[in-house]
Parts: C-alpha cells; sequence; structure tokens
C-alpha cells in the first residue's frame, strides 16, 4: 500500500476557506494564541508524525497483535507502538485541548478533530490508546471532585496515564439496565468494586506507567435498572504504588484493530472511588460515550480516506484494458484502470463522501467550541442542541460510509485487494468494528428518530433545518448553485414530511420508530453532506470568481459536488419510500417462520 499523506491542503481548504474557523475562534475567550499561524503548525507536525512514526507500523501492527501474558495478566504491544506514544507525549498532543489548569494546551477542539482523523487514517489501532484516555479525561474534568481532578488529570494530560472506558459485561451490551458489577461501601469513602468487564478497549497495556479505568456499577440498594447505575474512579495502582485488583483477564481475538488491546477486565474487590453522584453514574459516563461515539465517526473519515489513497495511487498505475473510447496510453500495454467508468465511480464514491465527511466534522468540532465557551448563553445552548442532534449521525452515517469507502478501495485493487500484503483489506476489517462499538449504529438511529428528533418534538431538528434553509435561500440565485441549492431544499421539506409521518404512527405503535430509524438516519445523513457540499460549492466558486489560483483544486470540487448529488445524494428517493413502508413488513412474519 502507498504511504500515508495528510490531506493539509484540505484541511487548510476546509477550516479557513470554508468553515472560516478563525472567524469564531477569534471570539472565545481562552483561544486568544489559537491564530491560523498555530493551527498550521500543529497540523504539519501531527502529519510528520503520522505519515513518518505511525503508518510505517501499521501492517507490522496488524500482524503482530498484542500478547497476553496470563501468569502476570500484563499485555505486550506491537513493536514500535511504546516508542511512538512516547514521542507523542513528547510533542504535547496527549494535552492539546485540554485544560492548562491541569498541563494542557487549551487548543480548541475545531484543531483536535484533524489531528484525530490523521492519526485514525496512519493506524487507527494505535489512535484508540491516547483516544480512550482523553474520553476519560472528559469524563473526570466535567465530574469530578477537584479532589479527583487534581489526581488524575495531571497525568492524563502529560499522558504518563491513560484511561478506559469500562461499561459493557458479557450479558449486557446496549442494555446496561442488566448490568451485574457491584459496588460495596468500603467505609472511608472508598467502594468495593467486583464484577467482569468485556471488550475494554486499550484495557491493559505496557505503553503508560498506570490505567485509568472509569467502571459503571451498581451499588447494594440502588435501583434494579439504568436509575441505578454509578460510575466509579478504579486505578491499576493506587498512589501509594501499590497493585489495584484489577486485571485483564484475557484479550479477545478479532477480526480488525488487533493492535489494540481489547481486554476482558475482572475486577476482585478493587479499590474504586465515586465520581459525580450516586446513581447518576450513566449521565457522567455519556461525557465520555459521547466524545468516543464522534472518535467512532473519525475512524470511518480516516479510513476512508487511507483507502482512497491507496486506491488512488493504485489506480494511476494499474494497467488493464482499454478504455471504451479508445487507447489513452498508446504507448503502454494497456490503460491504467482510473480511465474505466466504474473504477472511477468507486474512488468518486470514497472522494465524496470523505471530503463532506471532512467539513461536517470541521463544523461539528467547532460548535463542541462554541458550546464550552462561547459568552453568549443562547449560542452555547443552540451549539449544545447541533452537536446532541448530529453525534449520531456522525458516528453512524460516516462510519457506514467509511466502511463503504474501504470496501471500495479494496475493489479497485481487484484480487490485489484480497492479499494482505497489500494492506487494503486491513483497512475494511479495521473499520468494521466502527459501525458496532460505542452503540451499534442501528442504536445510534433510534437515538436519533426517537431521543433527538421526536422527543423534543423536532426542536433541535429545527435548529438544524433552518441553518440549512437559509443557506440554500441565499445562494440558489446563483445559476451554478441552483440545481444543489434545489435538492438540498426539496429534500428539507421531505424531512419535515416524513418526520411528521413517522411521528404520528409512532404514536399509535411505537415500533414505527424503530422500523423508519435506520433509513431515517441516512437520510438526515445526506441532508447534511448535501448542505456541505453546496457550502463547499459556493466557496470554489468564490475562490475561482476571485482568481486566487489553484484553479485545478477548486475545480476539483465542483466536480466532485455534481457527482456526489447526481450519484449518490439521489439515495434520499428511496429513504422515503421505504420510511414510509412502516413496520408491518418487519413485524408481521412470525418468529417460528425465521427458522429453516
Amino acid at each position: 500500500m502507498p504511504a500515508y499523506k495528510a490531506p493539509l491542503r484540505d484541511f487548510d481548504f476546509v477550516l479557513n476557506e470554508v468553515i472560516q474557523v478563525q472567524n469564531v475562534i477569534s471570539t472565545l475567550p481562552g483561544y486568544e494564541e489559537a491564530t491560523q499561524d498555530v493551527f498550521a503548525s500543529y497540523l504539519d507536525a501531527a502529519a510528520k508524525f503520522c505519515e513518518n512514526e505511525l503508518a510505517p507500523i501499521n501492517r507490522a501492527a496488524d500482524e503482530e497483535g498484542c500478547s497476553f501474558n496470563p501468569a502476570d495478566h500484563s499485555v505486550t504491544t506491537p513493536a514500535g507502538f511504546k516508542e511512538a506514544y512516547q514521542q507523542y507525549c513528547e510533542l504535547g498532543f496527549t494535552g492539546l485541548d485540554c485544560d492548562p489548569a491541569y498541563g494542557g494546551q487549551g487548543m480548541p477542539k475545531v484543531l483536535a478533530f484533524p489531528m484525530m482523523e490523521m492519526q485514525c487514517s496512519a493506524n487507527v489501532a494505535w489512535s484508540m490508546y491516547p483516544g480512550l484516555s482523553h474520553g476519560a479525561y472528559a469524563a473526570i474534568h466535567a465530574h469530578g471532585t477537584d479532589e479527583q481532578k487534581a489526581t488524575y488529570l495531571p497525568k492524563l494530560v502529560d499522558g504518563s496515564w491513560t484511561g478506559t472506558m469500562c461499561l459493557t459485561e458479557p450479558h449486557c451490551g446496549t442494555d446496561l439496565g442488566l448490568l451485574k458489577t457491584k459496588a460495596e461501601p468500603n467505609g472511608d469513602g472508598s467502594y468495593s468494586i467486583t464484577g467482569t468487564k468485556i471488550f475494554i478497549s486499550a484495557g491493559e497495556h505496557d505503553m503508560s506507567d498506570n490505567i485509568i479505568h472509569l467502571v459503571l456499577a451498581r451499588l447494594p440498594d440502588s435501583p434494579k435498572d439504568v436509575k441505578g447505575i454509578s460510575l466509579f474512579i478504579v486505578p491499576k495502582f493506587h498512589a501509594d504504588g501499590s497493585r489495584n485488583p484489577v486485571f485483564c483477564g484475557a484479550l479477545e481475538h478479532k477480526m480488525g484493530i488487533k493492535a489494540n488491546a481489547t481486554a476482558v477486565i475482572n475486577l476482585d474487590g478493587a479499590k474504586g472511588y465515586l465520581i459525580g453522584e450516586r446513581d447518576k453514574g450513566l449521565a457522567c459516563m455519556f461525557t465520555m460515550m459521547n466524545a468516543a461515539r464522534l472518535g467512532c465517526g473519525m475512524q470511518g473519515l480516516g479510513l476512508g480516506e487511507a483507502s482512497f489513497q491507496g486506491a488512488l495511487s493504485y489506480a494511476r498505475e494499474r494497467l488493464q484494458m482499454r478504455a471504451l473510447t479508445g487507447p489513452k496510453a498508446p504507448e503502454k500495454a494497456a490503460d491504467p484502470i482510473i480511465v474505466h467508468p466504474d473504477v472511477r465511480r468507486m474512488l468518486l464514491t470514497q472522494k465524496a463522501y470523505t471530503e463532506a465527511g471532512r467539513a461536517m466534522t470541521a463544523w461539528l468540532a467547532l460548535q463542541l467550541d462554541i458550546e464550552e465557551k462561547s459568552p453568549d448563553a443562547e449560542a452555547r445552548s443552540q451549539a449544545a442542541d447541533l452537536v446532541a442532534l448530529l453525534t449520531p449521525v456522525a458516528k453512524a452515517f460516516m462510519t457506514d460510509n467509511g466502511y463503504t469507502a474501504a470496501n471500495m478501495g479494496m475493489q479497485v485493487f481487484g484480487g490485489h485487494g484480497f492479499i494482505r500484503e497489500w494492506g487494503m483489506e486491513q483497512l475494511v476489517r479495521d473499520c468494521r468494528i466502527s459501525q458496532i462499538y460505542e452503540g451499534t449504529n442501528g442504536i445510534q438511529a433510534i437515538d436519533l428518530l426517537g431521543r433527538k428528533v421526536l422527543m423534543d418534538q423536532g426542536q433541535k431538528l429545527r435548529k438544524f433545518t433552518k441553518i440549512v434553509h437559509k443557506y440554500c435561500e441565499a445562494n440558489g440565485g446563483d445559476s451554478r448553485l441552483k440545481d444543489m441549492a434545489e435538492a438540498v431544499s426539496k429534500l428539507l421539506k421531505d424531512v419535515g414530511d416524513v418526520t411528521m409521518h413517522v411521528g404520528m404512527q409512532s404514536m399509535m405503535n411505537r415500533d414505527e420508530a424503530g422500523a423508519a430509524a435506520t433509513d431515517y438516519l441516512r437520510l438526515i445523513g445526506h441532508l447534511t453532506y448535501g448542505f456541505f457540499w453546496l457550502w463547499i460549492s459556493k466557496t470554489a466558486l468564490d475562490k475561482l470568481d476571485a482568481g486566487t489560483g489553484e484553479k485545478a483544486f477548486y475545480e476539483a470540487k465542483l466536480t466532485t459536488a455534481r457527482f456526489y448529488f447526481a450519484k449518490l445524494f439521489p439515495e434520499v428517493h428511496s429513504l422515503l419510500v421505504t420510511l414510509k413502508a412502516g413496520a408491518k413488513p418487519l413485524m408481521e412474519l412470525d418468529e417460528a417462520h425465521f427458522a429453516f
């Protein structure tokens, strides 16, 4: 597989030309030093790290995997992982967007997101070690006591300690109300935690001095459902250096992300400390869970970009047959396969999904910064609602599209794509889990339709659609954008109509919402991407009109936008049909008749 090259020009285009982040960042207190030059410097350093340190060890790490020693419950990560992590810490990347009060650099999240994408493209299994730690940092920063923050945050920020998220148990994943892990009060403010957690990413490894587990458990007198779950900090090592009885029992044998230690974690009376209020653990954990869901979306985006780069390079070099319209490289034995329409269909699909996703995540990260930093309470509230609405879309739509892109990249390689040494099949395997963990994409769809749209009678949705409507209205008069703006405007109306339809149907039968949810999320995904492709196209046209150079770059944006609206966006028509088909086609078959 060709070497990974960070898409720095596209980051610059999205951040500084489309979203124009500096216009917002400059108004947010605490970001005075986050200038465009500072952004460029960080992104350049991150690109060099990802290209030169992470990408070269990716395939070998997939082959080697992590090794577990049952004698001492230790896990050894693949060659080069620990050294790369030490360099990452030395570069200060672990604390990039963390609170300066605990040693962080206080940079905006809109800078952290493209850096996350680069890590996912270069070596997604490695990226999960610091990624989970950042989630633990966020949960403790939001819900911990001053003492807990002082104890744990500086070490998480400088990277000497890492973190995990311990939710899932052998008998319960999505339905955490079935959770069995127990927390018994010790009488000194601490708790004795006993239970087994599975699928714990980065649950045990040799890359840091300590691992801070955030564990969901139930107190003896708490309700026996999700209202009775509390969250606990359970360190691998106590402050005095003694070992806490929280051990790795095994590593899972997985389809992909083999270089990340996905552990079974056994807690045998391990000492833990309550974080947040008792019986409010799920709300605390969602601080970490929402960050992880956005991180999953970034995995889909990053792996889609990596697959596109590999497929494009191969398509330019691989010679097979002649173009249907006549030889394009008559001096060669055959034409490069990039001349063939079906190969271009796959490459353009990868490109269209990736570039729209990049714009979406930049804008979403900017909303996170507004939510946290804006002095305007109304702006903070609006940003929070937009993030809440679009987080399940980012997680599910981007990972579904990322998996599609990875599959197409492998297909471009033909038989060679199925062979491990080319590296393309690894991207498919690594991407597949992103559609499953941190809440399956079906769960994301139910969250979007049920909790984020129907529960508040569409208030959050209207905040987003109002933004889209205003943009279409402002730019639909340009003849060059008219078709795109009209397509998005038509979908806005359709979304309003189908939301009302599903809402009314689900009042009579709640299965109607469940049956519609996946199609509904994909519909909102296309509305979002359509909006961003319209925005990208407007920006490219403005640059071309101004004669600012890079004509080929901006014309490529317009061509890709036209492909998206011609070949991918029309999926909305079939989605509207299947949405209105309702629950009956899914529920009328008797369970016994599923047998064979």
